[in-house]
């Protein structure tokens, strides 16, 4: 797992809002709103009546037509959903630290804040991110073809769309690889979901075969590249403009709003205020039966298409028709009869997921709310659960709270003759119940996480979990009440909500988390073959360990001492133990891991919290380990001064390479601050996030030109700070596509191999070059000054780069390099090479 070196992300404590227990572990319901006004509950009520449903596929996070699903599911009352195939692990972050696995994390929970706003809900393959691909043959390749059809296939199952809806031509183009192979996906499945030969398993599951009846590419969605050829060449053109009828906010603005909540991809400042206006959106059609006028033409969108739902659809016409905001609750009876009705319908996926909105109904109706709060949202396995249920009921409707269950506890949680069987009217009601939370539970970790992936896909075990966006719940229960002599039951999962005097009140959902977590300084630790070096572990103890022990554990030619250590620790105590780790002497690597024994039981976790203000808390407890790597490595200089740009990991590989690492802010980049230090570094994306730069690189350059070295890492060329990126003139503006090389095995040419970067105090060979993660690099100069020297030359399959990738220049007694090799993916993934051949950078001129 790519972490970077914190371990604990601690911008700001969110407010974790419970999510509604159902089929997708998500609220199901598009149009609910927080405040329950009978116009919300109204408009609920009708998206009830309606059976159409789209499902809009795409590759990314952000890759949606955030206003088409706000148009489907608030304005239509269409079930509307959006299918990510990957969960934008290989993207850039604008505004942290995580990559990889943990920046998946992140926009996971950012596409399903969007979804809240723009009221669609969200589902993801198993697919990883591995970065810009250039050829949909490529993302196949590496995403697993068959594994990512497959959960297409089982999500179009299970959410049984009447409609597909593709983000992208299924034209290759001028895009992303991975955008095209969503759209041949999608294609595919499309043409074998209603097959039951087709992934049988999933037919023995339950699921039932399903055929959408068409499969449309949003032409005007944002795929830029027009009409598909050899397609139907008819388009269909509808207006999507409008207003939510519950707020009156356009559907243009709660577009910008959900679109906002993809924050690390830099699109926090969008803000909402758009106009109710026109907006024209353009589809063609790639299979299934033509339409005309609707991409739902043709499709029943009513209770008519289940035996027996035309009395539904009568009973829910009258209730909509007699249905009075002021006083929802007159309604009632009437949702009650169509509940009985609709209780003698088969089982369905639909039709349960349409129970389960009707009784979201019944409840705002009554005005019943339900709570369950804990003391503490941190619980480890085996423990008891102490937890308060609270219960509230507006209406003067008669409702009698039953029971309190616990499902996966044998022993009554509460004792029933101390629950009232009338609820008073607007009186909170609250007893108190315990259950262990069984011994067996997972720890807290993203389900697609939990087992070590290839480069382009998760290994779930579970399968019924693929297609999910999150885990289930660590403990979920049930209220039970009798209304109307029918038996409702609201699910319920513990939170433990606490009161910030800045921020209000704030909800956590439960978390199972382990006593002790592990914890090493890096995730990488450099060895000289056949050299020992004390290595320490962190254990940070969240219950009181009276009599721990823990050891490492390394492949055969790594020798570790002692073989273990005893510890006890209190509840906060960080204890730090040391082993003496050798290295073999051949040039090798070995994943190193952690291992507590706490009474009895094993734990080799660590602990990673992730909080920023527009996500819930997100607990990560991936195994405790470091890659350690032996490897021939030199240094020049001693100290070095780094100076942060978006987030790497960079200032710690320095350290392990044995610099002193000093950081540095704009205002200490003048010669004389940065007088002694051998080099500076500067981190990613310099140029493009940090406001104190630009008008201090006159002062880096003195220092280049008084003999200092610089490595500036690379830069994006939209909102860049200044166009100075260095003493003379280079550029990366105007690429389009960005110039970059995305085959981490590309060939690379040696175009100065006198040069001292080649050389010294490393010997470059092509063998430094083999094992690279996910990319070469990105965002090459498309021009420079004569001064600069490219160093290399390489381009993936087919395509000619500009030698950009390292340029040197020597500027007055100075040394200055630009490179956009990406060291900061290569580094934290121990790749020996790019050590070396980064230490060569920061040793020029020494």
């Amino acid at each position: 797992m790519q972490r970077g070196s914190l371990r604990f992300r601690l911008a700001a404590l969110v407010a974790s809002g419970l999510a509604a227990l159902s089929l997708f572990a998500q609220a199901p319901t598009p149009v609910q709103t927080q405040d329950l006004t009978g116009v919300a509950i109204l408009q609920d009520l009708r998206s009830f009546r309606e059976l159409g449903s789209v499902l809009y596929i795409a590759a990314h996070p952000d890759d949606e037509n955030n206003q088409l699903l706000a148009y489907f599911a608030r304005g239509r009352y269409y079930r509307t959903a959006y299918l990510s195939l990957n969960r934008g692990d290989g993207g850039q972050n604008e505004i942290g630290p995580e990559f990889g696995e943990e920046l998946g994390v992140i926009r996971t929970q950012e596409s399903l804040a969007a979804r809240r706003v723009d009221g669609a809900r969200q589902f993801f393959s198993r697919a990883f991110d591995f970065g810009f691909s250039k050829s949909f043959a490529e993302t196949l390749r590496i995403w697993d073809h068959q594994q990512v059809l497959a959960d297409t296939v089982r999500v179009i199952r299970e959410f049984r769309p009447d409609v597909l809806i593709t983000r992208f031509s299924p034209i290759p183009g001028i895009t992303h690889g991975h955008h095209t192979a969503s759209t041949m996906i999608a294609q595919e499945a499309f043409k074998i979901s209603d097959d039951p030969k087709a992934f049988p398993e999933q037919i023995a599951e339950g699921l039932l075969p399903w055929q959408p009846k068409r499969i449309l590419f949003n032409v005007g969605g944002g795929g830029g590249q027009g009409v598909a050829d050899g397609y139907s060449p008819a388009v269909l053109r509808m207006n999507i403009g409008g207003s939510d009828p519950v707020s009156g906010e356009s559907f243009a603005s709660i577009a910008a709003r959900a679109r906002a909540n993809h924050k690390t991809q830099g699109f926090g400042n969008l803000a909402g205020g758009v106009g109710a206006g026109a907006r024209t959106e353009t589809f063609q059609l790639l299979d299934g039966e033509p339409a005309t006028t609707d991409v739902l033409d043709g499709v029943d969108t009513t209770w008519s298409r289940y035996t027996d739902g035309a009395d539904i659809s009568k009973l829910t016409d009258d209730a909509i028709a007699q249905f009075k905001t002021e006083d929802p609750s007159a309604s009632v009876t009437a949702l009650l009869a169509i509940r009985a009705k609709l209780a003698a319908l088969a089982k369905d996926p639909v039709v349960d997921e349409k129970r389960a909105q009707l009784d979201r109904i019944l409840q705002n109706c009554l005005g019943l709310t339900v709570e369950t709060t804990i003391p503490n949202a941190e619980v480890v396995p085996g423990e008891t659960l102490v937890m308060k249920h609270s219960v509230k009921l507006h209406a003067s409707f008669p409702v009698d709270w039953v029971a309190v269950r616990y499902p996966r506890s044998t022993i009554a949680p509460v004792a029933n003759s101390f629950i009232s069987k009338s609820l008073p009217v607007d009186k909170e009601l609250a007893i108190t119940g315990s259950a262990k939370l069984p011994a067996d539970t997972l720890l807290s970790e993203p389900y697609w996480l939990r087992a070590d992936h290839t480069p382009g896909m998760a290994r779930v075990d579970d399968d019924s979990l693929i297609g999910r966006p999150e885990s289930p719940p660590v403990y979920s229960l049930e209220y039970v009440f009798n209304v109307g002599n029918q038996t409702l039951v609201i699910p319920d999962v513990p939170v433990q909500v606490t009161n910030d005097p800045a921020k209000g009140e704030t909800r956590r959902k439960l978390d199972a988390i382990s006593p002790v977590a592990m914890s090493f300084a890096n995730d990488v630790q450099l060895f000289a073959p056949g050299a020992s070096k004390p290595v320490e572990v962190e254990v940070t103890a969240y219950r009181s360990v009276t009599n721990g022990s823990l050891h490492l554990d390394a492949p055969a030619g790594w020798t570790i001492t002692p073989a273990a250590q005893t510890f006890k620790a209190t509840v906060g105590d960080k204890v730090k133990l040391t082993f003496t780790i050798t290295a073999p002497a051949q040039l090798t690597s070995a994943n190193v891991t952690a291992q507590a024994n706490v009474n009895g039981v094993t734990y080799s976790n660590e602990r990673i919290v992730i909080q920023y203000d527009h996500i819930p808390v997100q607990m990560l407890q991936p195994q405790a380990r470091f890659k350690a790597v032996s490897l021939d490595l030199a240094i020049r200089g001693k100290k070095v001064g780094y100076l942060p740009g978006a987030g790497d990991s960079i200032a710690a590989a320095l350290e392990q390479m044995g610099y002193t690492v000093t950081q540095l802010t704009g205002a200490d980049l003048t010669p004389e601050k940065l007088r002694g230090l051998d080099a500076v570094v500067l981190g990613v994306r310099a140029f493009n996030v940090r406001t104190d730069l630009a008008d201090n690189v006159a002062g880096l350059f003195a220092y280049v030109e008084q003999g200092g070295t610089v490595v500036a890492q690379y830069n994006r060329p939209d909102r860049l700070s200044t166009n100075q990126l260095g003493p003379y003139n280079l550029s990366i503006a105007g690429q389009a596509p960005p110039l970059r090389v995305t085959d981490e095995n590309a060939p690379v040419q040696f175009l100065a191999p006198d040069h001292p970067v080649m050389t010294t105090p490393n010997k470059i060979t092509l063998a430094d070059f083999d094992g690279w993660v996910q990319e070469r690099g990105a965002y090459f100069a498309s021009s420079w000054d004569e001064h600069y020297i490219p160093l290399f030359a390489m381009s993936d399959p087919g395509e000619t780069q500009p030698s950009s990738s390292v340029l040197v220049a020597k500027y007055g007694q100075g040394y200055y390099v630009y490179t956009s090799l990406g060291f900061f993916r290569q580094l934290p993934a121990g790749v020996p090479g790019a050590y070396r051949l980064f230490a060569n950078l920061v040793s020029l001129g020494k």
